[in-house]
């Protein structure tokens, strides 16, 4: 990709993500299609706890309402203008109340990566 990409709020779409469709939902906004380094996209968290462990390493930006990372026993409570850095292989839990986040994520095809190894 050679050009500037506009992501507009009044477009973007958001689905599913975990196992409660009302309480978390993500908009996809960079994939490989896009970059050949980096993933990003928009999340939000309400009254629920998403258990995963990431196969990449992200950047998490709050942006609005409460966002919590549990981390075994460790929560990281966070508020608008926060930034968390989650190194490859963290076993975690995504967490908040009425939040949304922006998050970075590299590498972009971790999918890809992890079905080869």
């Amino acid at each position: 990709m050679t050009s500037v990409v506009h992501f507009k709020k009044s477009d973007r779409a958001f689905e599913t993500y975990g196992d409660d469709p009302k309480r978390a939902t993500i908009s996809r906004l960079v994939g490989p299609e896009l970059s050949k380094t980096m993933g990003a996209g928009i999340a939000r968290f309400d009254d629920c706890s998403i258990a995963w462990t990431v196969l990449y390493d992200e950047l998490i930006v709050t942006l609005e309402g409460k966002f919590q990372l549990r981390v075994g026993e460790q929560v990281f409570d966070t508020v608008p203008g926060d930034v968390l850095w989650v190194p490859k292989g963290t076993a975690l839990a995504y967490e908040g109340e009425g939040a949304t986040v922006f998050y970075a994520l590299d590498p972009v095809d971790w999918r890809t990566r992890e079905i080869k190894a």
